[in-house]
């Protein structure tokens, strides 16, 4: 496949960032702990943290993010509260890469930073479980894979539904021919989303680390409510451009991963979007409705269809999942994936419920990565980093065609609109140094 530099898509070199830091390059032994160091403390994070607490030789033995505050009541309530040893506690990413006892780390900070803090943790020698989408843009997801080449590290995409037995199950039966000659996945979104007002420019907390905050993004004004209180610090960053993916890249891209592992896959052809920010008239910038559509070229050739539906409020029921899931169409029957753990396969023109099969579970996911760092087996990796980027890839070609307001034809192999300069300007971003996502990794 053709190179993307980021010359293919601006025209302009970057210096590469390259880390020094220290860790163990190889797994010493079966019985030595893994020591993971937990960057960004809310939601995801959380979740993190807890459920390495559930793994056998596991430690999390650092904790990093920008905001400070965040610190005290996250050590009480996972590890003093459960008379554990307190970790080490770090504003700056960077910081903890060079830290020789942190082994990997597990990335749940805004999407913005996702794929630098992966680069920069290969190139200094840690594993990473890094949440979805992996990546900001098209660019990154190149880089990323890069690296892991290069570096040789084990990185695990957080779309765990891809590790929970019913899931898997539910796509060997796919693959197998369950339901005939699969044609069509329809991939739904539909969460609830609410106003989130207007804001205004004002102070970030002394407790934050605006610049860190911010990384690769451009500076911006901190912008907060009535209130004083961040708009989009903690969690409304999905929605600005600058941090976030919007819905599709925050849900919806769990749907997209296991329609395209259900189709068999890679990338489109061929993407024709639209959105609009139709309900809410508030500080969101990315559309909180839009409607998508993907044809690729399967194994055998023949054209595979694709859809993703976003909305954010009101909704009805569809296909036993009301806020997401999956449902794949084909010549005798179709299935349906309302979750992350499991499937409903219905036959004929009756909709006969002929198998079912709910077993899933987020530790599992974080089981394999784990397995995996010890192992050194890429190949045991359930959602391995190129996944990871084509997954993501299908979020940013799904806003880029909204956002221009045409069809865009994608050579897969350069993975760039054809002949369309203004879309590809959307799957890169001007970074703002230090924090730059090097064209050579």
């Amino acid at each position: 496949m053709k190179d993307i530099t980021r010359r293919d898509f601006v025209k302009r070199a970057a210096a590469a960032t390259v880390l020094l830091g220290t860790s163990r390059t190889a797994w010493a032994g079966a019985n030595d702990r893994l020591r993971i160091a937990v960057l960004g403390l809310n939601g995801r994070g959380k979740s993190h943290i807890g459920d390495y607490d559930r793994l056998e030789r596991v430690e999390v033995v650092t904790l990093c993010d920008p905001d400070a505050r965040l610190f005290a009541p996250t050590v009480k309530a996972f590890f003093t509260d459960k008379a554990k040893a307190a970790p080490k506690v770090e504003q700056d990413i960077r910081r903890v890469l060079e830290d020789k006892d942190v082994d990997a780390i597990s990335i749940a900070t805004p999407n913005h930073w996702h794929s630098l803090a992966t680069i920069w943790a290969c190139q200094a020698g840690k594993d990473v479980y890094v949440e979805k989408p992996m990546t900001h843009n098209v660019f990154e997801g190149k880089r990323v894979v890069e690296a892991v080449k290069k570096y040789g590290r084990i990185v695990q995409h957080g779309t765990q539904l891809r590790s929970n037995p019913g899931f898997q199950e539910g796509i060997r039966l796919l693959h197998e021919g369950a339901i005939g000659k699969v044609y069509l996945a329809r991939c739904v979104c539909y969460k609830w989303r609410p106003d989130i007002g207007k804001g205004r420019p004002g102070q970030p907390p002394k407790e934050l680390d605006w610049n860190v905050w911010q990384g690769p993004a451009q500076e911006e004004p901190f912008i907060v409510d009535a209130k004083g209180d961040g708009v989009f610090v903690h969690y409304n960053w999905h929605w600005h451009w600058a941090y976030g993916n919007g819905d599709i890249g925050n849900q919806g891209i769990h749907q997209v991963d296991a329609a395209r592992w259900g189709l068999g896959v890679g990338l489109p052809y061929r993407v024709t979007s639209m959105g609009g920010r139709l309900l809410w008239d508030d500080a969101k910038q990315i559309f909180d409705v839009s409607s998508t559509s993907f044809m690729f070229k399967g194994k055998d050739g023949q054209d595979k269809m694709m859809t993703l539906e976003v909305r954010p409020w009101m909704t009805n029921d569809e296909a036993g999942g009301r806020e997401f899931g999956v449902m794949f169409f084909g010549e005798k029957g179709w299935m349906s994936f309302p979750g992350y753990g499991g499937y409903k396969m219905y036959e004929g023109r009756q909709n006969t419920l002929v198998k079912e099969r709910e077993d899933g579970s987020d530790l599992n996911h974080y089981r394999n990565f784990v397995e995996c760092v010890r192992s050194r087996d890429m190949a045991a990796l359930n959602a391995p980093a190129a996944e990871g980027h084509w997954s993501s890839a299908l979020s940013h070609y799904a806003l880029t065609g909204a956002r221009v307001n045409r069809v865009l034809e994608i050579d897969p192999a350069t993975e760039l609109v054809k002949g369309d300069e203004e879309a590809n300007a959307h799957l890169t971003r001007k970074y703002r140094a230090p924090f730059t996502v090097p064209d050579a990794v």
